[in-house]
């Protein structure tokens, strides 16, 4: 039985991971009594006795607690946004660009960022095909449900005399300057980081990404794009749906409380959107990072999860 500590349990990443692993039987849960959670010593211990570690942490204590962790067999799957373009880290998105057997290899797992997921599942392979040229000018806008914004922005968004600001979408990263940034563009391949507008809205769970294209962009046709996907992405959590509509709308809640992630496209010969849903708890962070660790164990990756 493979033991498996979490440490950062009580933030909301934490917490779903907990909640997908708490029923399986090949699993064994390290867990710290909360007046040890943040003591150096006790999650040293737990981290060097582990054979999985989920690191669901601010950056800095991220980084402290792979410097904690000296067993060479302890794998690290860390959630923040501390290593995703590290050195020596394989970034954990195993449906593009051959990454899962890196992943299955590896001891050190930089799990994707929620918006980054879905620009990636779009763009990805489109550069990897030649279909997109890697020097491409994109934007990109995501609408993410609060939850993704942690536990203050939930308590913000479920007081009672709340601020009524919260009750319209509200756009963020107005200076373009966004984390996930840098892994989007070094994922992707690409040489500029894409124009971005993420929007938070009044929805507890869900994602919606739009990277919207000129055919000209493009070395090929809309047909060219839906066939690549169609072909693409066959095995793992990541799904091409021909038509996603529900009656000309696309909710970004669509997907809330899953683990997998939906592609489709939409628009025309002319003016084409790439869109990407996805639950922000799910495959854009617990989802994906017990996806990573099956990938490790070798069971079936979507064990434990709900797609």
């Amino acid at each position: 039985m493979k033991k498996v500590f979490i440490d950062g349990s009580a933030g909301t990443t934490g917490l779903r991971i907990h909640e997908r692993l708490a029923d399986r039987a090949d699993l064994s849960l390290i867990i710290l009594p909360d007046e040890l959670r943040k003591d150096e010593n006790a999650r040293r211990e737990a981290l060097n006795a582990a054979d999985i570690a989920f690191l669901c942490l601010p950056d800095a204590a991220a980084r402290e607690a792979v410097a904690l962790t000296t067993d060479p067999h302890t794998v690290i799957i860390d959630t923040s946004t501390a290593h995703r373009t590290a050195d020596g880290w394989t970034y954990g998105f195993p449906e593009i660009g051959g990454r899962r057997d890196q992943i299955a290899r590896s001891t050190r797992i930089a799990n994707p960022g929620c918006h980054a997921s879905g620009f990636v599942s779009l763009i990805a392979p489109l550069v990897e095909s030649g279909l997109l040229c890697k020097s491409a000018a994109l934007s990109c806008f995501s609408l993410t449900g609060y939850t993704g914004g942690g536990k203050k922005m939930i308590a913000e968004y479920e007081a009672e005399g709340r601020d009524p600001l919260l009750d319209a979408p509200r756009q963020y990263g107005l200076t373009q300057i966004h984390k996930h940034l840098p892994e989007m563009a070094a994922v992707c391949g690409l040489d500029n980081a894409p124009l971005f507008c993420p929007i938070v809205a009044d929805f507890p769970c869900g994602m919606e990404i739009t990277v919207p294209l000129f055919a000209s962009q493009l070395k090929g046709t809309v047909e060219d794009v839906k066939a690549l996907y169609r072909s693409y992405y066959v095995t793992g959590l990541v799904r091409y749906v021909e038509d996603a509509s529900e009656g000309g709308f696309l909710s970004a809640a669509a997907m809330a409380g899953r683990d997998d992630l939906q592609v489709t496209v939409a628009g025309n010969a002319d003016r084409i959107l790439l869109i990407a849903r996805f639950d922000n708890l799910g495959k854009g962070a617990s989802g994906a990072a017990i996806q990573n660790m099956n990938i490790v164990l070798g069971v079936d990756e979507a064990m434990g999860l709900c797609v």
